[in-house]
């Protein structure tokens, strides 16, 4: 994701925990958190579309049980089978994963795979849309001196000439707990912000391979926002860690093809730029979370 890093004398950090709150306000908001991590890996799709291996990066920092969950769940996938010269063929992809846990009322946690992606970011790619100038947002002051942190997902059409021709806030997730009123004009601002400094984004398009000759493309953004203590980062390695947060309703954009609408984009790893639609990895024909 792109960050919009900023010292503040105290790191503005809200631990979510389930417990008693009540049904309107702050409270009510609370009780929709949710804990989430990204996961990445690879995956062996055989020539009929089904799993046949799976491989996560760093498992030794996951426990044995979500492992073996996590791959369970993926060998039990299957795609559209991957077709070159016209025959179905054996194909390997990058793989992508938001897992969600969701407290239970009897005290134990669900898990599921909220969505996932099958591409990585390549800077120096020729045949998918590259960044060429993208300065981050500036945080508008008043969520910084609340300490009102969140992620934005953006999806943006990019026209020919590099520039963005149109875009759309598909989802903000908060890691600050408030009233639903408050919530939404926290995602309003968030992704307002987000949305003003994409418009004068500029980008590096396909000059080969089959998106070459394309009208325009849609492709996906992260951008975080986050406040840090003074002479502290955010950490660059949040790879197989739990991180609470309060879900935005997901939005899609009006130009934006069932295709391109199928995968959630809460999955997609921090500091990439990922293709929507074609040229985005094997299709997934199995739903996600049942």
């Amino acid at each position: 994701m792109l960050k919009s890093l900023h010292r503040w004398g105290a790191l503005a950090v809200l631990l979510l925990a389930a417990g008693a709150a009540s049904a309107v306000g702050p409270g009510g908001v609370r009780k929709q958190a949710e804990m989430g991590m990204q996961l990445s890996g690879q995956i062996d799709i055989a020539p009929d579309g089904s799993v046949e291996a799976v491989r996560l990066d760093q498992q030794d920092r996951l426990s044995e049980g979500l492992a073996r969950f996590v791959q369970s769940s993926v060998m039990a996938w299957a795609f559209e089978p991957v077709v070159r010269d016209g025959k179905p063929v054996a194909a390997r992809s990058p793989l992508m994963l938001r897992l969600v846990g969701k407290r239970l009322e009897d005290g134990n946690t669900q898990v599921s795979i909220r969505s996932a992606g099958f591409e990585t970011y390549d800077p120096e790619s020729r045949t998918s849309v590259t960044a060429s100038n993208m300065s981050p947002p500036t945080y508008p002051r008043p969520m910084y001196e609340m300490g009102a942190q969140g992620d934005v997902y953006l999806i943006l059409k990019v026209g020919r000439d590099g520039r963005v021709a149109d875009l759309y806030v598909e989802q903000v997730n908060m890691t600050v707990v408030a009233s639903e009123s408050q919530m939404r004009k926290f995602r309003q601002v968030l992704g307002s912000n987000a949305m003003a400094a994409a418009r004068r984004w500029e980008f590096r398009v396909p000059a080969a391979g089959a998106e070459a000759d394309q009208p325009h493309w849609n492709i996906r953004v992260p951008v975080r926002y986050a406040i840090v203590d003074k002479g502290r980062s955010l950490p660059d390695d949040e790879y197989g860690v739990w991180r609470a947060y309060i879900p935005g309703p997901r939005e899609r954009a009006p130009w934006i093809s069932d295709e391109d609408w199928e995968n959630g984009s809460d999955a997609l790893a921090d500091g990439g730029i990922y293709m929507a639609g074609r040229g985005k990895g094997p299709r997934l024909l199995t739903p996600l979370e049942g």
